[in-house]
């Protein structure tokens, strides 16, 4: 069976930002395709849930009280980029808009909800690595 690197507020409360989830109604029919390997580069960075809302300005990662949370988001998206690796997974399904996971549009840093072009910190890493990326608003493309 294949694997897909999915995003873990996809699946389980307690990754999404305000600690909550981002569940989808698709994921059954994705595990009926796929073995699903779970990563959130935001807890896997040392970041609690909940937390401060943080924005990608740049290659900076900026939380909503000003604080500059850059080396978290890249600690946590070398570690998932690291489980990636370990069992060679070719797609990931990633939370869109995403200061990590984002996928040609992301919150453009003045946490007004308007996005710009660009991707998360953990997505430039994939593409870096040839890896095909999915978010929610794509993801029947994976079945």
């Amino acid at each position: 069976m294949e694997k897909l690197l999915i995003s873990a507020c996809f699946l389980e409360k307690g990754y999404k930002y305000n600690g909550l989830d981002n569940k989808l109604e698709i994921i059954d029919k994705l595990k009926e395709k796929y073995e699903l390997i779970m990563v959130c580069p935001e807890v896997f960075g040392g970041l609690n849930t909940p937390r401060i809302p943080a924005e990608r300005i740049e290659n900076k990662v900026i939380n909503q009280e000003g604080l500059d949370v850059t080396n978290n988001y890249i600690e946590g998206a070398i570690k998932s980029l690291n489980i990636l690796k370990a069992n060679s997974i070719k797609k990931a399904l990633l939370k869109a808009k995403s200061p990590s996971c984002g996928y040609k549009k992301i919150y453009d840093g003045s946490f007004s909800h308007k996005l710009i072009d660009g991707n998360g910190v953990f997505v430039d890493m994939l593409l870096e690595n040839n890896v095909e990326i999915y978010t929610e608003d794509t993801v029947l493309e994976l079945l």
